[in-house]
């Protein structure tokens, strides 16, 4: 009797802990949408009423002037955000296939896994003042090419550790089959485990984008800003991020104006391709 006693404490007492674990967790996933759906009402409230095809057509307005629009910016912004993907993902994702396929003891693996976490949680600002003394003050102006570096520099640990943690979810049997019937190990590493780790892996190239699509610190000291439109990635370029900064904190209503609008396009480019590639994958798994 005293043991039957002893466990149903036991058992009211795990069940007691599981509710409020529930409860908490639940409480936490509640508060975090709120949070997301508040800040997307706000975005939407503000920025929609500056969405207009002026917007996508005239560059930044002049100080105190009617009307204008963020085509510079946009362009400019979409330019700097492609080529710093385009050397952060291929970088990103062959650091992380040398990590968790060829580099799981070595002393260099370590060593670049230590750094690559320093890299993650070091400030965006002091990024861009390293690009600032070793490229931009090398090459007497700022430029695109600056800032799309200072961007891949950020965006790159956050593939290399995405990467490298989905592929040591592979199971070693899959590995052992591969090698089994002769085929390489560079092979192995690309066609059979990173293939079967790809969705996690576009998962953290869409994380890094969005990690850096907002970024304003390390533009301010690379790609500085533009008025008008160019899409010479030589020179300084217009680019949402800076433009929202200094926009938003202006005396001017029209500029403030289109800060809200430039930031509702951002929020809706980051969420448009989480949405796009989840429902491509969605329908590619099921066929």
């Amino acid at each position: 009797m005293q043991a039957t006693h002893a466990n149903n404490a036991l058992y009211k007492k795990r069940r007691a802990t599981n509710a409020i674990g529930l409860a908490l967790s639940m409480a936490a996933m509640t508060l975090g949408l709120i949070v997301l759906l508040w800040i997307l009402f706000v975005l939407f409230g503000k920025g929609l009423a500056a969405v207009d095809l002026n917007m996508f057509t005239k560059d930044t307005p002049a100080p105190g002037s009617e009307g204008g629009g963020l085509r510079n910016a946009i362009v400019g912004s979409g330019l700097i955000l492609l080529f710093s993907m385009l050397i952060a993902t291929p970088v990103g994702i062959f650091a992380g296939i040398y990590l968790a396929e060829y580099g799981r003891i070595s002393r260099f693996a370590s060593f670049t896994r230590f750094m690559t976490d320093i890299m993650l949680s070091a400030p965006s600002i002091v990024i861009g003042l390293f690009i600032y003394a070793i490229f931009v003050a090398r090459t007497g102006g700022f430029s695109g090419w600056a800032g799309s570096l200072a961007l891949a520099l950020i965006a790159i640990p956050v593939v290399v550790r995405t990467t490298e943690n989905m592929l040591k979810l592979v199971p070693t049997s899959l590995r052992e089959a591969a090698f089994a019937v002769g085929a390489p190990r560079w092979q192995v590493s690309l066609k059979v485990t990173l293939r079967a780790v790809k969705s996690g892996v576009v998962t953290g190239v869409l994380l890094a984008m969005a990690r850096i699509t907002g970024e304003t610190a390390p533009l301010l000291f690379t790609a500085l800003n533009n008025q008008f439109f160019s899409a010479n990635m030589s020179e300084p370029m217009g680019n949402l991020p800076v433009v929202i900064y200094q926009f938003a904190l202006s005396p001017y209503d029209n500029w403030v104006s289109l800060a809200w609008g430039g930031a509702l396009l951002i929020a809706l480019l980051v969420l448009a391709v989480n949405i796009g590639v989840r429902v491509a994958f969605r329908q590619k798994g099921k066929r």
